[in-house]
């Protein structure tokens, strides 16, 4: 019978399609989009023209965007030992 195949651990780590990094950044992601979404939110009767609504919150939301695809596409830089 054939042995199952083993894996080291430094191997089996190189198959992980995402690091605890990219996770981290994932949630940061998803906070300053949430916190973007809050400063849109308006109260019915309120004024929907200010600074904070049509400039501030739709910036953060970019930026909370922005820092998604960071996270997807972030790799570590991997060591070579000699």
């Amino acid at each position: 019978m054939a042995k199952p195949n083993q894996k080291t651990q430094s191997s089996a780590k190189k198959d992980e399609i995402f690091s605890k990094k990219n996770y981290m950044l994932t949630g940061i992601a998803a906070l300053v989009l949430c916190i973007g979404f809050i400063l849109m939110y308006s109260k019915p009767g309120n004024d929907i023209y200010s600074f904070r609504k049509i400039t501030l919150a739709p910036i953060v939301v970019l930026l909370g965007f922005a820092i998604g695809g960071y996270a997807i596409f972030y790799r570590e830089k991997e060591t070579t030992e000699d």
